[in-house]
């Protein structure tokens, strides 16, 4: 796992090392255990490296092919290199480490672009071809890997983070209004969208193409797209299934480097765990997390699987002084990011760096395999032969609720009007929103309302388009692929865990895995209730029972408990102190009043306080 950047300049200029490192030096703790730049006329190309698959000198990148024409800067794991280079050997090429990186140059030489359609794992990578003086670089199919780049008409600039292209210089740092709406709506900032003009994200399962002049194309290589469904038997299915997932978890155990698992006590980490222990010849490393005071922990799920496996198992308790850390968390995520489990991970990695340097997890299988709650909450009463009915009252009480102004009453008008007659794209994203359209009417002040007034950001767009033909659930699993997954899972992941120097796999993304579900039965992947049908049959006699039957907890932390209990002045110094007032963005009664509810009990307002302190505090840090 690395760090990677670069800049391509257009009008002749020089490229300046010094700059270059300045941009490494940016992602230092992403790639701790070498760095290395090649500068030539028009390029330079930098990448802190994480040593895990190659430890020697020799795999110290950037890499070049044998007659230097090619240089690549790599960040991720290719999990089928050993396979590719075999193949490529028998085709001519010559190998010079033992790494994956150097795969990627001698697919490029064979296959050009269409090199990563060979590809088995998680990846961001460019490649500067000097021949043809152009750059491709490719991002893995779910965003587990990150691609942020700057282009202007005299150069382009990238990197893994942020931090990396505002380190070069010349460039002038301001929010992206529109990005904001969007956070404020999902928690995160969607692709191709960054909190900062100027700056955009490769999309997920894109790859990009920059030509010496400066011209850009970018495009889609892979979706998650419903394929054939299979008519093999259940039992076949379910035996395949478990095969994949066996498969996809030897292949993510290749390292040079300790490794182990992260254990939260549900059926994927689980699964991954179990698995891991029959491959492995010694005791699996395991690191689970809980919460002082929660009585819905996870901890006694996890130590059953734990002990079940003769692990090497290891945990750690948060309690609210934990918060201390949000700072870091704000300068490390770059932009605003409200998923409050981004706390949890960020501690879980660190306890797991400090015993191995790779570590799997179960991140993945929600998506393709139904096993969000939400999905059958936005489901529910769909199909009984009402909705013309429901459509009805939904749009009256939208029409009421849009002519009451901006009181309670009118948001809670607009928001039954839009669960009834939305259909299902606009209940689950009513759902799935941190702040909605009637609530911003209530919350936005006059200077968020005049900045998006003229801001003119593209909307990233509703994907997949939804067709009334589609499967309600599909469609729901389809869209977090999308969306959730790698601009929330993946960017959290991600990031707490290279604060630390520790490398996450995900064998449940393994992109055939992926394919193989979504031609699956629906029947197979849900009973109408609960999702994971399938998964849950398949490995029914490697998991306790308890953890078979549980329902999905998620990581989240104690929010409205902590906020009550002892981070309540946190609030009210940071949200409502001069500082932030002074910008105008809310309205500083509602906000006022929306700290007060939370600090009597009066209402549960802690994922949306959450959402507005991590946006002050990245102003503050990145801003002001």
């Amino acid at each position: 796992m690395c760090g990677i950047c670069g800049k391509v300049v257009f009008n002749g200029e020089p490229v300046v090392s010094t700059n270059l490192r300045a941009m490494c030096r940016a992602i230092a703790h992403r790639g701790p255990d070498a760095e290395g730049i090649h500068v030539d006329a028009g390029i330079g190309l930098g990448q802190t490296r994480l040593a895990v698959i190659d430890l020697s000198d020799a795999a110290v990148p950037p890499l070049t092919n044998e007659d230097r024409t090619l240089w690549v800067v790599f960040n991720g794991e290719i999990y089928n290199f050993k396979q590719l280079t075999g193949e490529l050997k028998t085709r001519g090429h010559h190998f010079s480490t033992q790494c994956d990186t150097e795969v990627l140059l001698h697919l490029y030489e064979e296959y050009g672009m269409e090199m990563v359609h060979h590809l088995q794992g998680m990846f961001a990578f460019a490649l500067w071809d000097q021949k043809q003086r152009v750059l491709f670089a490719a991002r893995d199919r779910f965003g587990e890997k990150p691609f942020f780049y700057h282009h202007n008409p005299r150069f382009f600039l990238f990197g893994s983070a942020i931090r990396a292209i505002t380190a070069h210089g010349g460039i002038t740092v301001s929010p992206d209004w529109s990005a904001i709406d969007h956070y404020l709506t999902h928690q995160y900032v969607p692709s191709p969208l960054s909190a900062f003009q100027g700056i955009a994200k490769l999309p997920p399962g894109h790859l990009l193409l920059l030509e010496g002049n400066g011209t850009l194309t970018i495009r889609r290589y892979w979706s998650p797209e419903p394929r054939v469904p299979s008519g093999a038997t259940i039992t076949e299915l379910r035996a395949e299934l478990l095969r994949r997932i066996r498969e996809s978890v030897r292949l993510r155990m290749v390292a040079d480097v300790p490794l182990g698992a992260l254990l939260s006590g549900g059926i994927d980490s689980g699964t991954v765990v179990a698995l891991m222990a029959e491959a492995s010849s010694r005791p699996v490393q395991t690191f689970s997390l809980g919460f002082a005071g929660q009585g819905a922990s996870e901890l006694p799920f996890a130590r059953m699987v734990a002990e079940r496996f003769g692990t090497d198992h290891h945990e750690m308790i948060l309690d609210s002084s934990s918060m201390t850390a949000l700072p870091e968390l704000v300068r490390h995520y770059n932009e605003p990011f409200a998923d409050p489990s981004a706390l949890p991970t960020w501690y879980v990695s660190k306890l797991a760096r400090g015993r191995v340097t790779v570590a799997l997890t179960g991140d993945g299988a929600d998506e393709s395999f139904a096993g969000y709650a939400n999905y059958a909450k936005v489901m529910r009463g769909h199909g009984t032969g009402f909705e013309g009915i429901r459509q009805t009252l939904g749009r009256m009480s939208g029409w009421l609720g849009a002519r009451m102004g901006n009181g309670s009453l009118a948001a809670a008008l607009e928001k039954h009007g839009v669960r009834l007659s939305g259909g299902i794209p606009g209940r689950f994203l009513s759902r799935m929103a941190i702040f909605n359209p009637w609530d911003k009417k209530r919350l936005y002040g006059p200077g968020l309302w005049q900045h998006l007034s003229q801001s003119h950001a593209t909307t990233p767009g509703l994907y997949p388009a939804w067709d009334d033909a589609l499967d309600g659930w599909e469609w729901m699993m389809r869209h977090d692929q999308s969306h959730y997954l790698p601009d929330c899972l993946m960017v959290k992941t991600d990031v707490a865990s290279m604060a630390h120097g520790l490398e996450l796999r995900a064998p449940m993304l393994d992109h055939t895995l992926v394919e193989f579900a979504a031609a699956l039965p629906a029947g197979c992947k849900h009973d109408g209730r609960m999702g994971k049908k399938i998964v849950r049959e398949a490995v029914a006699e490697l998991l306790p029972a308890e953890v078979l039957a549980k329902s999905k907890t998620g990581f989240g932390i104690p929010l409205n408990a902590w906020f009550q209990e002892a981070h309540g002045q946190m609030l009210r110094d940071v949200l409502l102190s001069e500082r932030a007032l002074g910008r105008c963005l809310f309205d500083p009664v509602y906000l006022k009043r929306m700290v007060d509810e939370q600090l009597t009990g009066r209402h549960n307002r802690g994922r949306q306080l959450w959402a507005l302190l991590m946006l002050e505090l990245w102003l503050q840090e990145f801003i002001d």
